[in-house]
């Protein structure tokens, strides 16, 4: 018997602090078109690639990718019913948009067979973020397939301690770190950049972005190593798209000046695609219908062509946009406040044809949003959720559950503003942006009407956060950076950059550049160009709230938090959440206890709208901690009255309770309590701690009387003469 040789191929990148990345291939899954394993510490991902050889009746790339931590990686089941993973985490569907971004440009326009990559991590290691490492994985697989696909790229996380750059930072340095940014680049350019920063510079976030670059360059020379050892493969055959010169130039001629005039007249976006669409017609009618049946698909296209060279000229010679605006400009915004009577805060920010509805409602740590993912596992008490209907774009389409854009759009916006909510902020906040328009930046105007709507509630942040998004037109040798653009312009443009930020700096951002080689210059101008944009949109903001309310609206729930000792917390539950259940059913009010990991403390979350009721819970903590001192007065009521004495409550702690013995009534002989105590009597008693014979706490009311003339204690019970035998 043939024992069977594996022929494997290794490349190591070190980093610059020591640690190492491993890629490896010929071991696992030989039958995908490409496979790799990427190796960092105990953390290891399996990235497989494979496309179709037949091509698709589409005309775009079906690429997808798909991004998956499994729960054994990290010696964990599946938490559910079914102990199988089923649909994709957000966090796995923002790192497939990650690696997607920046994969995507990169294969020809042409290219229409179903490309999959597959990345999953398949051990676990708690200091490496495995995100970090899914776009090296991705590229390095497809370097060793026999894909069209133009360059290596790879992608790396960069964190700040310290005023120090980290490359691929753990999960415990990344929380000691001012800035978490993923930088997407090739040899030569960035390619995408996302993250969150604690209101950083413009300067401090383009050199962020070009240390990253630097390591960048040495992962992708690690993947041209390896593919070089394996043996690079043919690159694959597939049938083109055709082209026809002739048939392009007829068109071009027939509407380039046309489609200039257009876009020129700074019309609305209904008004301009309407008369884009007649123009349209009018090209058709240029050809026969069995022309328009043969070249039906060429026509549409090179008619698109030569909109998108007019409408970029436009822009580049004369400095005119579609809307009429110049490069500077931002669209005419309007803002609302508390427009919806019922909830906790609320707004509606417009700006241009973009509009975006904004709730806010406050809860418990109980509402908190739960994060189970194998690499982490975690709760936000701050977090945003966007929603995008088809009717904002006048269109009419199935409804399929949340898209991965609303998401990756909703994630955007919650970085961007969640710096600013306050460590002592009671509340778990949840934000709902729906986006009731749309022309371009829906993303951005949910940050905006995010931050109005918290400021309605009386969510104390630090400072109102506003976005914008900035656009790129470039031929090489000119070029125009565009603020606040529209979705037309997202379109036929070079760069979507989108910016989030206070008076103070930049607490988000997201960019993905479609052209090769952009300078860094042009960059550092889109960032100081959005800040200006930035400012305007929160000057336009302060005008309608400039600061938030100063107390919750009055139906809103009031939060209030209290620590309890340990050995307090079984009691304030009681046997079985009786003790809790009636309270909460009595006072209206939320009552959530979490117990501090560090001090063993219980936290008691108040929740509600009475603020009798919540005073009535803070009562019978008070009463549950109340601890007399021995040796002081205290006043009491009398609340049942028994044989052999009275109980009785203290007046300044209500619920906690005490035995009054018959013998501590008075200095005279009580033969029946009632004759001398009745329920609801009041009276002053001393505390004398813990009695040693009865072993429990003692008060005396006649301690506090004077003891009458003459007045001689019974004399204590002799032993009996069997106890004195024994």
């Amino acid at each position: 018997m043939k024992i069977m040789k594996l022929k494997t191929h290794k490349q190591t990148i070190e980093l610059s602090d020591g640690r190492k990345i491993t890629l490896e291939t010929g071991k696992l899954a030989k039958q995908a078109h490409g496979s790799v394993v990427v190796t960092m510490g105990k953390a290891m991902l399996l990235c497989t690639v494979v496309s179709n050889y037949e091509a698709g009746d589409v005309d775009f790339l079906p690429l997808t990718v798909d991004y998956r931590e499994k729960f054994a990686a990290a010696g964990r089941y599946p938490g559910g019913f079914f102990k199988r993973e089923a649909r994709p985490s957000d966090g796995e569907i923002l790192t497939m948009r990650l690696v997607d971004r920046v994969l995507r440009p990169l294969f020809p326009k042409d290219y229409h067979s179903e490309v999959q990559v597959m990345i999953q991590l398949m051990s676990h290691d708690e200091d490496v973020m495995p995100d970090a490492l899914a776009g090296l994985a991705a590229s390095a697989a497809i370097q060793l397939s026999d894909f069209p696909f133009e360059y290596p790229i790879s992608e790396a996380r960069v964190g700040r301690v310290n005023e120090e750059f980290i490359i691929n930072p753990s999960r415990k340095q990344l929380s000691d770190s001012d800035m978490d940014i993923m930088v997407g680049a090739s040899m030569d350019s960035v390619m995408m950049v996302e993250g969150e920063m604690d209101e950083c510079s413009e300067e401090e976030m383009a050199d962020a972005i070009k240390f990253a670059h630097e390591s960048i360059k040495l992962q992708i020379e690690a993947q041209i190593k390896l593919a070089d050892l394996v043996g690079r493969k043919e690159i694959r055959t597939y049938e083109k798209s055709i082209e026809n010169d002739e048939l392009a130039e007829k068109i071009h001629n027939a509407t380039y000046d046309k489609s200039y005039e257009i876009a020129k007249k700074g019309t609305s976006k209904l008004e301009r695609g309407q008369a884009f669409s007649d123009l349209k017609e009018e090209v058709k009618s240029l050809f026969s219908e069995d022309e328009i049946d043969e070249y039906g698909k060429l026509i549409s296209k090179y008619f698109s062509k030569s909109q998108k060279e007019a409408i970029r000229e436009l822009t580049l010679s004369e400095g005119i946009r579609l809307d009429g605006r110049k490069t500077t400009d931002i669209r005419p915004i309007w803002c609302e406040v508390d427009y919806l009577p019922s909830t906790h805060g609320s707004s509606i920010f417009s700006r241009g044809e973009t509009q975006s509805l904004a709730t806010v409602t406050l809860g418990t740590s109980r509402e908190a949003n739960k994060i189970d993912m194998p690499s982490h596992e975690g709760e936000e008490t701050f977090y945003l959720h966007y929603n995008f209907p088809p009717f904002c774009t006048g269109e009419a389409r199935p409804l399929r559950g949340t898209s991965r854009r609303e998401v990756g759009h909703g994630n955007l916006a919650q970085r961007g503003l969640k710096a600013m909510i306050p460590d002592d902020c009671p509340y778990t906040v949840r934000v709902v942006s729906e986006i009731l328009e749309s022309n371009g930046s829906s993303s951005m105007a949910s940050v905006c009407s995010g931050t109005l709507a918290l400021m309605d509630a009386g969510v104390q942040i630090k400072r109102p956060v506003s976005g914008i998004a900035m656009g790129l037109i470039s031929d090489g040798e000119r070029h125009a950076v565009l603020s606040d653009i529209l979705g037309d312009e997202d379109h036929l443009g070079d760069m979507d950059f989108k910016v989030t930020g206070t008076s103070e700096g930049i607490t988000a951002c997201q960019m993905d550049i479609k052209i090769k080689g952009l300078p860094y210059e042009i960059l550092v101008k889109a960032l100081k160009q959005a800040k200006d944009g930035r400012l305007h949109i929160l000057n336009k903001m302060s005008e309608t709230i400039s600061k938030p309310n100063e107390s919750v609206k009055s139906h809103s729930p009031k939060m209030v938090t209290r620590r309890i000792p340990n050995e307090f917390i079984g009691p304030f539950i009681g046997p079985g959440g009786k003790v809790i259940q009636e309270l909460q059913k009595n006072t209206g009010c939320i009552i959530v206890i979490n117990e501090d990991a560090e001090t063993e403390e219980g936290i008691v979350e108040i929740l509600g709208t009475d603020q009798n009721g919540i005073e009535t819970v803070l009562s019978k903590i008070d009463s549950l901690l109340f601890k007399p001192e021995k040796g002081n007065s205290y006043d009491v009521k009398v609340i049942k009255i028994l044989d052999f004495g009275a109980v009785v409550e203290y007046s300044e702690a209500p619920g906690n309770e005490v035995l009054l013995h018959v013998s501590e009534i008075a200095w005279e002989r009580t033969n029946n309590v009632s004759d001398v105590l009745k329920i609801g009597d009041r009276l002053t008693v001393k505390y004398f701690g813990i009695d040693p014979r009865t072993r429990k706490e003692k008060v005396s009311r006649k301690a506090l009387l004077p003891k009458p003339e003459g007045f001689e204690s019974r004399p204590n019970k002799k032993p009996s003469s069997n106890q004195n035998k024994r």
